[in-house]
């Protein structure tokens, strides 16, 4: 027998400890080829957003590509520490060191290279489903099949080389270590985990400090200051600070001496210390994940909300307003199309009162608005003045910049010609104005007070809005087959056409439509949501297999335990709920942690957007890692009491 055959006979004797390790692998080279063949699809960069999404797609391939070379570097590092008594016997029988750390590069590329194989053979049987639900989720044209000969060559080399460095970089893990060192290594007895209280309270003090970090406002610094000692504490939450606690709890003997519970509370201190690194990996990773997921769908979900609250779907935006636009073309597009609307054209500009910024606008314009939407209608007499607050009420009261007005009060304008005085004589509020005329407040005057006003400044500072709504179209976000998505397919590039039918040189202005923005920023967001599902992923399957590693890895001394305790009078439900508990504990123990995590941090960054409302995405979210987990969960514990049940008497 060969010493490449004496490799693959290891790896197919012991294929219940690779199979986790192989398929995890194996998913990740499937998931960096998908990306590749996509950023490497001839037709994507001819496509509107293919530049973008081929550059999200290559960044996420990075992600992929790095988080691989800490999973392979973990799995290998177990293994080889599980193995210490096979090589002891190997070295007792005269294999010489170097031998040795030939036959580990030997099964690490035996197992990286079948996970290229399996890896792309399965990226190019579901090629063509992986480029039609991208171009679908993301809102793109569907991209048709072709041989990746490009991404299957990146791909080969990338993982290859991985795996090889990796193999090179664990073989300090083994070192020259004595053929007795290697036969006792892992069933030398444990000393009892020990925590530090100094370490135990730094990690609160990290803790501590990421929290004080983003409970005010939000800058570079402070996200950075967060982010470091929140990593650092959650380390040290896990080592020092767990440990800890279980060593108190243990002092409660009333409690912890009752039944198997002094059996998986002691077992748990050993556990969690000596799988510390592995939870703290699994907790970030999930939390990142989480956090990145939880405010890509908040803002798809203001995205949508937005959409629903704008009830003109059609805008034209007049920089100079010194001519009424020519919105004729516009018309056309809509009788055309058979739509029943209403338009209206306000004129307004921007002054100041007590150092605060605020619109002015004519009473006739502002009863055109609320005609449109079926409000009640309102007439003035000289320096009297309606006050409207558009302040969106959802959004944090110390970020508001303008003071509220009441009946009866008196408001300032700051003009060129001297202060004017108004009394205001109304009050109302009106957010759809902080959308309209990304204004605070707004103060409506009589037509010839207007016309006064406006008369004394630029033409330049005299702006306009042209305003469509639309009643057939509502409020529902429609679909890509919809009247208004193809009436606004339509009216793209209408900028030139109402610029070209103008009579003023200098005029410009800016065409949107509801549709139109609603849609850029879906398939932003989309792309996002796209590559973290996928990321996402990875990260489930990975964090589930390094939990079944260490399960595997402290299997045989778990055995002897158990065995010895069976013949005391351990039962097997006995030992199957202490079993239980740890592992759960291992597996929904970082869940928790990471949620905790992310409510704290996104609830910051969130109402920097002005969102308040994110319960929707925090339960669609975690719903989706508690399911993963606990399907991983039953999966492995299974296997793994099945594997204990046979060591008992």
């Amino acid at each position: 027998m060969s010493f490449p055959q004496f490799a693959f006979n290891n790896i197919r004797r012991n294929g219940r400890a690779y199979i986790a390790f192989f398929l995890s692998s194996a998913f990740m080279v499937m998931i960096f080829f998908a990306y590749a063949m996509f950023i490497y699809h001839p037709f994507v960069e001819k496509m509107p957003i293919g530049k973008t999404t081929a550059a999200g797609m290559q960044v996420a391939s990075v992600i992929v590509y790095v988080f691989a070379i800490f999973f392979v570097m973990y799995s290998i590092s177990a293994f080889l520490k599980s193995r210490n008594k096979e090589f002891g016997i190997l070295t007792i029988l005269g294999a010489e060191p170097g031998q040795i750390r030939r036959l580990v590069i030997l099964e690490n590329m035996f197992i990286g290279c079948l996970s290229i194989v399996a890896g792309i053979g399965g990226g190019m049987l579901l090629s063509k489903l992986f480029l039609m639900l991208t171009t679908r989720f993301i809102g793109m044209e569907d991209l048709p099949f072709y041989f990746p000969v490009k991404a299957m060559l990146i791909t080969v080399i990338a993982f290859i080389v991985l795996f090889f460095c990796i193999s090179l970089f664990t073989l300090v893990f083994i070192g020259n270590k004595r053929a007795l060192e290697l036969l006792t290594g892992s069933s030398k007895p444990k000393k009892e985990p020990k925590a530090s209280w100094i370490f135990s309270i730094l990690g609160l003090a990290f803790l501590a400090t990421g929290f004080i970090a983003l409970s005010g406002s939000l800058s570079s610094e402070s996200i950075l200051i967060a982010a470091v000692t929140g990593i650092a504490g959650t380390y040290f939450f896990y080592s020092q600070l767990s440990v800890l606690g279980i060593r108190l709890l243990k002092r409660n003997r009333k409690r912890v001496w009752h039944g198997t519970r002094l059996l998986w509370i002691s077992e748990m201190s050993y556990k969690i210390k000596d799988n510390a690194r592995m939870l703290f990996m699994v907790t970030v990773v999930i939390a990142i994940a989480s956090m990145s997921a939880v405010v890509i769908l908040s803002l798809d979900q203001q995205n949508r909300q937005v959409f629903r609250d704008n009830h003109f779907p059609i805008r034209y935006n007049v920089y100079s307003a010194s001519e009424e636009p020519n919105m004729a073309p516009v018309n056309e597009v809509l009788d055309a199309a058979g739509l029943q609307y209403q338009n209206a054209y306000l004129e307004y500009f921007w002054t100041s009162t007590d150092d605060s910024g605020i619109s002015v606008m004519s009473l006739s314009d502002f009863n055109q608005f609320n005609t449109i939407q079926n409000k009640p209608t309102y007439t003035l007499s000289a320096h009297a003045s309606i006050f409207i607050d558009s302040r969106n009420v959802e959004k944090p009261r110390h970020e508001e910049r303008f003071r509220s007005y009441a009946k009866g009060d008196q408001l300032t304008l700051d003009m060129n010609s001297g202060p004017v005085t108004l009394d205001i004589k109304y009050t109302e509020n009106e957010p759809e104005f902080n959308g309209l005329l990304y204004t605070s407040a707004l103060v409506i005057v009589s037509d010839e007070e207007f016309k006064a006003l406006s008369g004394q400044l630029d033409k330049d500072s005299v702006s306009g809005k042209y305003l469509y709504h639309i009643p057939s179209w509502g409020g529902s976000v429609p679909d890509r087959q919809s009247s208004e998505a193809m009436v606004s397919d339509r009216l793209a590039g209408m900028d030139e056409i109402i610029r070209n039918n103008s009579n003023d040189k200098d005029f410009s202005g800016f065409f949107t439509t509801r549709y139109a923005d609603f849609e850029e920023f879906r398939q932003t967001t989309a792309l996002f949501t796209f590559l973290g599902i996928f990321i996402g992923l990875i990260f489930s399957i990975s964090s589930a297999s390094f939990l079944y590693f260490r399960l595997h890895t402290d299997l045989e001394a778990d055995g002897k335990m158990v065995h010895s305790l069976s013949k005391m009078g351990l039962s097997f439900q006995e030992m199957k709920r202490s079993s239980t508990i740890q592992i759960a504990v291992l597996f929904f123990f970082p869940i928790l942690i990471s949620i905790v995590e992310t409510l704290v941090v996104v609830k910051p960054f969130l109402t920097e957007f002005g969102i308040t409302n994110y319960t929707v995405p925090v339960l669609t979210v975690f719903g989706a890692f508690l399911l993963a987990q606990t399907f991983y969960f039953f999966v492995i514990r299974s296997r793994y009491i099945s594997s204990l049940r046979k060591m008992m008497v």
